[in-house]
């Protein structure tokens, strides 16, 4: 079975709703670990992404000057 591959925009939207349903008290107390559970390993996966990112962006960044 394959992983499906981690989606930031999609972490991000599936953060934002557990976060309505915590701000408006939809979720109750039987899923609230659950709930914040996810959103701390949706959390730490964006952060890892962004990590990424940056240092991708940085490479290719030092690539151009470079060649300047």
């Amino acid at each position: 079975m394959t992983k499906k591959q981690f989606s930031y925009t999609e972490a991000i939207s599936e953060l934002e709703k557990i976060m309505y349903k915590l701000e408006n008290e939809e979720i109750d107390l039987d899923q609230l670990s659950e709930k914040v559970k996810r959103a701390s390993e949706l959390i730490s996966k964006c952060k890892d992404q962004l990590k990424s990112t940056e240092r991708e962006v940085d490479n290719i960044i030092k690539k151009i000057n470079s060649n300047d």
